[in-house]
């Protein structure tokens, strides 16, 4: 622990449907869902006007459009958001050496490191200026946390949301952890959680009140002993530049023990699906892909699978994992079911998130936006066999050969419609297209911030 809050952490807001808004001036100040658009699509992010409607990332988009049935829904833009990532990532990089990347929208700084912090007015002051420095680069905004300890930055940025900053002087950790909820502190997910609750502790301070030797004895030594030390306040983990993950994983425990065998199925799907949102969102693919299943007895199994070459596919995932379901005997029940990929590699650009924009090309659905000037789509008709046409993923750049940039808003029906405006320009007007229109071209995602000359 460190007796300034010179450990940084940056939070982007609502980052991919916050670009999307600052792409799309018709968006702005409306719900913006961004994820896989297909029967088996996850929220990715909701902009914070989605989110008043009960809408959040990891949740089925079936869901998401009946709290939200008048969202604009769009496909994810991955390389457009990476160009985004690195300009920020960059701006980090000139505060110090020591910048430890977690995704693309989020990472720890170590300002002492740099030399440009050494108490709390001066890391004050480094997070307001990095703040007007990622809004005056890309448009967009994003929360900063500072404390003495990695953990606590990373408290204090999510305090800080949206667009603000908040400072955690050191020394005064457990008085702010105390009456929170276990699940605050890192490695405490839903599975330790009901552990947790189960034995009676549900706030940081009954873990501290609980003591190191109880801790021990519900979560084994390593586990146990890490949470005391940090709901006592204390994390002493460096920011390290070079963070290389080993595994990407998810897991759900259930408050009734799962019997179905279908519904297990099911939800072993489901899991695969964000266990490669979190892969990608990493920066990464990987070959070997684990199920892991807790039974009602508490007994635990993990099978694996390793594939020829890394994928970041959620059809390869699921299938991998559905395979690996089949030799585990559920009956009895269910409690707990993980997905995870391990043997990571990085991933290729061009890879990111393919099924994903490969679901929103077959979902055919126009996000609801200032319907009474869209022209109305509907679902696209079933293709005939050996039929050529080609399909527009909502929220992808085009370009026109007489209107400019655009973006699509949906097609179907042998139709696409279009909004063209750019992101510094007034909202644009609708028009509808032919499909296999020659003057309609995919396009180029523009710059947030327009350079002069």
């Amino acid at each position: 622990m460190r007796a300034a809050p010179t450990i940084l952490h940056l939070d982007m807001d609502a980052f991919f449907a916050a670009a999307e808004q600052a792409a799309k001036p018709s968006l702005r100040g409306k719900p913006v869902v961004v994820g896989g658009l297909g029967p088996r699509g996850v929220v990715a992010t909701a902009s914070y006007e989605a989110r008043r409607f009960g809408v959040h990332s990891a949740m089925p988009m079936g869901q998401a459009r009946r709290l939200a049935p008048n969202a604009a829904y769009l496909v994810p833009r991955f390389a457009f958001y990476r160009s985004i990532s690195e300009q920020v990532m960059e701006l980090l990089g000139r505060l110090s050496p020591l910048v430890e990347p977690l995704s693309l929208d989020e990472a720890f700084v170590d300002l002492e490191a740099g030399e440009i912090a050494d108490d709390s007015a001066s890391a004050r002051a480094a997070g307001e200026r990095l703040r007007v420095d990622i809004l005056a680069a890309t448009a967009l905004t994003g929360s900063v946390g500072l404390a003495g300890s990695k953990m606590i930055a990373k408290i204090a940025s999510e305090e800080a949301k949206p667009d603000g900053l908040v400072l955690i002087e050191p020394g005064t950790e457990r008085e702010l952890l105390g009456p929170r909820s276990v699940r605050i502190l890192p490695g405490v997910g839903p599975a330790t959680g009901e552990h947790l609750r189960r034995a009676g502790m549900t706030t940081v301070s009954d873990l501290a009140e609980a003591g190191e030797d109880e801790l021990v004895r519900l979560l084994g030594r390593a586990h146990g002993a890490s949470l005391y030390r940090m709901a006592r306040g204390h994390d002493d983990r460096p920011v390290v530049a070079e963070r290389d993950a080993k595994s990407v994983s998810v897991e759900d425990t259930f408050d009734v023990d799962l019997h179905d065998r279908v519904r297990i199925r099911t939800e072993v799907e489901r899991l695969a699906e964000r266990c490669v949102g979190r892969l990608r969102a990493s920066g990464h693919s990987g070959r070997t892909i684990v199920l892991k299943v807790r039974r009602y007895d508490f007994s635990t199994l993990t099978r694996s699978e390793t594939l020829r070459g890394p994928t970041d596919d959620p059809g390869v995932v699921r299938e991998a994992a559905g395979r690996l379901l089949e030799a585990v005997d559920t009956t009895g029940g269910v409690r707990l079911l993980g997905v995870g990929v391990s043997g990571l590699a990085d991933y290729t650009q061009e890879d990111l998130f393919a099924q994903a924009e490969a679901e929103g090309l077959t979902g055919g659905e126009a996000p609801a936006v200032d319907a009474a000037e869209v022209s109305a789509v509907s679902e696209p008709e079933p293709e005939a066999e050996g039929a050529v046409e080609r399909r527009w993923a909502p929220g992808h750049d085009v370009r026109h050969a007489v209107y400019g940039a655009g973006w699509v808003q949906g097609s179907g029906v042998g139709r696409v419609t279009v909004r063209f405006e750019e992101p510094w320009s007034e909202p644009g007007r609708v028009r509808t297209f032919a499909v296999d229109d020659p003057e309609l071209v995919p396009g180029e995602a523009l710059p947030l911030v327009r350079t002069e000359g």
